[in-house]
């Protein structure tokens, strides 16, 4: 089972459906055991860096997905699940997040550019070998909607970027972790190609 992680925030039955429509046995969930059994954990995410980090505490789902890493579990982070991976956001000053990436979560400098980030940009890919981008050609076009952006500290792991008035992180890969910023769920083909390799991984 692939456990969809709801924290009430995010598009949470887009990327069920999805991630169902690939093959993956996708199933929304806020309930910790169900986390802990999930061969697979999805963090989707819509929304604010510091009331998603409330929500998950809350909930207590920090542990259980926490868990999962050690177990080496694959997990996949869209958009603010890429974020919360970080260890603090500029957007939430004081709040750390899961801190699995060391690294800061930046907001878009406002210079030239609308803010935020809202619309199909292309993504180019820096390194081969990422199972997730298997089939997927370079400067492929996905659907971006976001304010911040991640910016890890080891630059190793940085999979594709995308430009946006700087150069950023659009996706990353170490070890169990996927995670990218842009939505795959609303990136029509392009995107159920990276959600069923994801699902087969």
């Amino acid at each position: 089972m692939i456990a969809v992680i709801d924290y009430g925030m995010g598009n949470l039955r887009s990327v069920e459906k999805a991630l169902q429509s690939v093959g993956g046995d996708a199933r929304v969930t806020s309930s910790p055991s169900d986390i802990t059994s999930a061969e697979r954990i999805v963090l989707p995410g819509v929304g604010a860096f510091k009331c998603a980090m409330e929500e998950l505490r809350q909930r207590d789902l920090i542990t259980p997905i926490l868990d999962g890493f050690k177990k080496n579990k694959p997990y996949l982070g869209i958009c603010l699940g890429l974020q919360l991976l970080l260890s603090e956001s500029e957007e939430a000053p004081g709040t750390p997040g899961l801190g699995l990436i060391p690294g800061r979560v930046r907001r878009f400098s406002t210079a030239g550019i609308k803010v935020p980030h809202m619309g199909w940009n292309s993504v180019k890919i820096k390194k081969d070998g990422c199972p997730l981008l298997t089939g997927i050609k370079d400067a492929s076009h996905f659907y971006f909607v976001h304010s911040y952006y991640a910016d890890p500290e080891e630059k190793t792991i940085v999979m594709a970027t995308t430009q946006y008035g700087c150069e950023f992180a659009s996706m990353i890969w170490k070890d169990n972790i996927f995670a990218m910023q842009f939505h795959p769920e609303k990136s029509q083909g392009i995107g159920l190609k990276v959600l069923e390799n994801f699902v087969k991984c």
